[in-house]
Order: structure tokens, then C-alpha cells, then sequence
């Protein structure tokens, strides 16, 4: 591959090329779909491929040369999660227990994309209703990191973490309850955005409804903001979709951190698992927010602890998914899923009550927090990628120890988050830090990930350089 292959090319890059008439949609397309054709055999990262995607680009091909872009996107190669509504396209969740048939309205976010312009080139995969982070489920298998065929992607948001990794186009939708953006852009070396709750609207809502986002899974901060701008649009169908929208996100995206504070945080009412390259990579990057002017130290929010409370949130959600398949269909889907819902559901209104009660005062800590520091620094994972054909076990344990302890806290308290590449570990894994801001600074979290994505020198995001992407066989 050569720094000139569409396929490898961030999406303003591609904006560029289009407006100076040197790159056309169609030609960025066919690239993109070359490397699709020649990886994803291995990786599996869709779950359904966009038929009409080539004319789609033929299309936009077509505005950029008449002088009249439809938007910010047009003509730029997009993929949608399969939690998400995708017009004409089934929503299977990753389930063999969802409907087959197509479905009519596009999901808000989907329909900001397209109302820019962008091109979908097709659905990935996710988690079963994006119930884990690890990236396999039922309908479609498993999922790959393109770092290392042996390790997962993450998940909930699988497919979009390998195609973001694998370069199957530059932007990404993901959805996120728990981790399910940040953790498989942490394993695969991409952004990933989680925006204040409201700020992208969503339709309908699902399973986690009261902790779940939408939001950009991209290889450039910059491209996250711009993708970003598209998303997040008032949307009536989405009651609790905030009011303004047309925003750019990219605008002072670049101001830089002289001058904010920032936290190193390390418990979250219990203090989640973190080996030593991820200590390494936190460090790092909290230097390098110093080495630009940022006020940096430890400190602690004296939040309860957000594993009792998110585990009653989660397992409450995986008890309503239980009870309301068909009995006839609960031998289909993921063990776990039972597991789970079997040891979490038995949970009594005044407990989930209590959950959420508890969930409001993490959520003041947090505010209270934010009055004396800008921004919040942590690890994203405990450890690297893990194994791709590894059996899930202990599910609830897994959840706080090994799959989304660093994350869920931010679920809970609804404020934004984005996950950030900081460099690569001894065994060629990508490594990420978190950085999140007080609820409705989604502006502030953009500035502290693009500082950092600026200092850090190391690969971030572009595994053909590793040379552990390989062709499919035959």
C-alpha cells in the first residue's frame, strides 16, 4: 500500500481530493471495496454489504463535479452498526432471533450521514444485542482484529472497530452502553467518540436505552469531530434529544489544553484492573497533556462504586431481553445472555430503583468533580486485545474485571468520553487512554484527544504497516 490508496486515506483527506477535482467518489469507493474483497474474508466485519453503495458513489461523483457537494460527507465511504436502523436493510442485532425482513426509516444518526452526503457501504457486526465486549455473536461468528487475526476486536461495536482498523472506509458509526465504542476502538487503534447523552439522538431505543449512544468510531480525531457534526442533529423522534444542532465540531478542536486541568483517575468507587503497559500508556499520555500546557494530577471524584450499579442496569436489560424472546427461541441465543439474566433478574423494583438512584449521585460526584477539573484522564482497557476464539465465562465477573471497568462509569453518569491512541505494545497491539469532560463539554474531550493524537508519534492506526494484515487464502 502507498500513502496514495483511497482506501488509507482520513476523510478530509478524501474532501480534499474531491473538491480539487484529483480524486472522485467512485474511484475512493472502488478502492475501499478492493480491500474489503481482499480482507475481510478473515476479518468479518459486515454483516450486510450496501448493493447500491457504487451508485450512491456514481452520484456524488456527480454533484462534486457540477460544484454543488450535497454536504460535509458526500461522497466519503461509511458503515452502520446493526443495532441501527439502516433504511431497506434488515436490523438483526446480531441475533438469530431477530426479523429478517427490511426495515422502512433510517436511524437519526444514519440519516445525518446521509443527509451529508455519505456513502454506506454496508452494516457490521456486533455483540448480540450488544450485550459483550467480546466481538462474536451467533449470526455472523466471529469477528477479527486486523492487528492480529488470533485477537477480537472488542465490542459491542465489532465490525466497526475492524473495518475502522482494516481501512474499510474511514468512518464508523458504533453504539455504546457500556464501552461498546471506546473498547473496540481501544483494541483496534481507532477514536472513539461517546457523546454526552442526547447530543446524537437515537431511534427507537433499545435494551439500554437510558445509558446508550451513538456515536463515531473513526482513525483521526478530526475526522471524529466531522463525522460527529452530521450525527448530532435534534431529532424528534428521540425525546430526550438535545435541542440544537449544525454545529462543525471540529471548530477550536485545535485550541489545544494550555491551562485546563485534568484528572488522573483510578477509581470509580472501586479501583478497576490495569496491567503494567496500560500504566505505561496512561502515563504517556498524561506527560504529553503536561508537555502541552495542561494541569495534570491524581485525583479521585468519590463517586459509589459503578460496578454495583451499572451490573443492576445491565443485568435488568438482559432480564427484559430474556423474558420477551419466545420461549421456543432462548435455545438461539448467546449462552450468556441466560446466564446473566437468570442470576441478575430476580432483581426487585425497589432494588433497580435504588441502582438508579445511586446512578443520579454518581452523576453529582462527577458534576461536583468537574467544578475543579476540565477534563478527566483514565485507561480505556485493562489490558491489549484478547483472544478472538476465547469462550465467554463468569459474564458478570468478566464485566468489571476484564471486558469494560474503565468505561461504564461514564454510561452512568452520561457524560462524554473519547477513546484515544496512544501507541503500540511490545507484542504490536494498540494501546489507548480515555479522556472525558463534564456532561455537555463533548467540545473539551474533543480538544484533550486531538492534543494528545498530536504529541503521541508512535502508529496509531494503520495495521498494513505492521504487516500482520494478510490477504485471504485462496
Amino acid at each position: 500500500m502507498t500513502q496514495t490508496d483511497p482506501a488509507l486515506m482520513t476523510a478530509e483527506q478524501l474532501l480534499a481530493l474531491y473538491a480539487r477535482r484529483a480524486l472522485s467518489p467512485v474511484e475512493a469507493l472502488k478502492a475501499v471495496l478492493e480491500r474489503v474483497a481482499r480482507y475481510n474474508p478473515w476479518v468479518n466485519a459486515f454483516a450486510a454489504m450496501n448493493p447500491q453503495a457504487l451508485r450512491a458513489a456514481g452520484e456524488s461523483e456527480a454533484r462534486w463535479m457540477a460544484g454543488r457537494p450535497l454536504g460535509l460527507l458526500d461522497g466519503v465511504p461509511s458503515t452502520v452498526k446493526d443495532l441501527l436502523h439502516l433504511s431497506g436493510f434488515p436490523t438483526r442485532r446480531g441475533s438469530r432471533t431477530t426479523d429478517a425482513a427490511p426495515v422502512a426509516e433510517d436511524a437519526p444518526a444514519v440519516l445525518g450521514l446521509k443527509a451529508e452526503g455519505a456513502v454506506i457501504l454496508g452494516k457490521t457486526t456486533t455483540t448480540e444485542f450488544g450485550w459483550k465486549s467480546p466481538g462474536d455473536c451467533p449470526l455472523h461468528g466471529i469477528t477479527r482484529n486486523p492487528w492480529n487475526p488470533q485477537r477480537t476486536p472488542g465490542g459491542s461495536s465489532s465490525g466497526a472497530g475492524a473495518a475502522g482498523a482494516a481501512c474499510f472506509g474511514p468512518l464508523h458509526i458504533g453504539t455504546d452502553a457500556g464501552g461498546s465504542i471506546r473498547i473496540p476502538a481501544a483494541y483496534c487503534g481507532l477514536v472513539g467518540v461517546k457523546p454526552s447523552y442526547g447530543r446524537i439522538p437515537q431511534w427507537p431505543h433499545g435494551a439500554f436505552s437510558a445509558v446508550a449512544v451513538a456515536g463515531p468510531m473513526t482513525r483521526t480525531v478530526r475526522d471524529a469531530a466531522l463525522m460527529f457534526s452530521a450525527m448530532a442533529r435534534h431529532d424528534l423522534r428521540d425525546p430526550v434529544s438535545l435541542p440544537e444542532g449544525g454545529r462543525d465540531w471540529r471548530e477550536g478542536i485545535d485550541d489545544g489544553v494550555k491551562g485546563l486541568r485534568v484528572a488522573i483517575v483510578r477509581s470509580f468507587g472501586f479501583e478497576p484492573p490495569l496491567d503494567p503497559e496500560g500504566e505505561a500508556a496512561l502515563r504517556l499520555a498524561a506527560t504529553l497533556l503536561m508537555e502541552a500546557g495542561a494541569v495534570v494530577e491524581e485525583a479521585d471524584p468519590q463517586m459509589p462504586d459503578a460496578r454495583a450499579i451499572f451490573t443492576r442496569v445491565w443485568g435488568v436489560a438482559m432480564a427484559r431481553l430474556w423474558s420477551s424472546t419466545p420461549e421456543e427461541k432462548r435455545g438461539l441465543l448467546d449462552a450468556g445472555i441466560g446466564e446473566v439474566a437468570q442470576r441478575m433478574g430476580e432483581m426487585s423494583a425497589a432494588d433497580f430503583l435504588a441502582a438508579d438512584m445511586l446512578r443520579l449521585e454518581a452523576a453529582h460526584a462527577m458534576a461536583r468533580f468537574h467544578q475543579r477539573y476540565d477534563l478527566i484522564l483514565t485507561a480505556c482497557t485493562p489490558t491489549a486485545a484478547f483472544d478472538a476464539d476465547a469462550p465467554t465465562v463468569t459474564p458478570v465477573e468478566s464485566l468489571w474485571r476484564d471486558w469494560a471497568p474503565w468505561t461504564f462509569a461514564f454510561n452512568l453518569t452520561r457524560q462524554p468520553a473519547i477513546s484515544v491512541p496512544v501507541g503500540l505494545d511490545d507484542a504490536g497491539m494498540p494501546r489507548a487512554v480515555q479522556v472525558a469532560a463534564a456532561l455537555y463539554r463533548d467540545d473539551l474531550a474533543f480538544r484533550a484527544a486531538r492534543a494528545i493524537e498530536q504529541a503521541a508519534t508512535l502508529p496509531l492506526a494503520e495495521p498494513a504497516e505492521t504487516g500482520q494484515m494478510r490477504p485471504a487464502k485462496g
